[in-house]
């Protein structure tokens, strides 16, 4: 979930677009991103994504950005 999550914020999809293509409420997803802030220790959206980039979580080069494979749980 929080994959789709980060791809959708660093292409700008709006919150309640997210929430609703995801299936959760609006809250649901705003508490989502505020744990992976945490995490990346960025204290916006903006910090979020260039952190991610900057951690190569992101894909480089490619639109829209998807997060690798690595990153990703069985």
């Amino acid at each position: 979930m929080d994959v789709r999550i980060l791809e959708g914020v660093a292409v700008g999809t709006p919150t309640v677009r997210l929430a609703a293509s995801l299936y959760l409420s609006r809250q649901g997803v705003e508490y989502r991103i505020g744990l992976m802030m945490r995490h990346f220790q960025a204290t916006n959206r903006a910090a979020l994504i260039s952190r991610a980039h900057s951690l190569g979580v992101l894909s480089v080069g490619a639109w829209p950005p998807r997060v690798l494979p690595e990153f990703l749980e069985p």
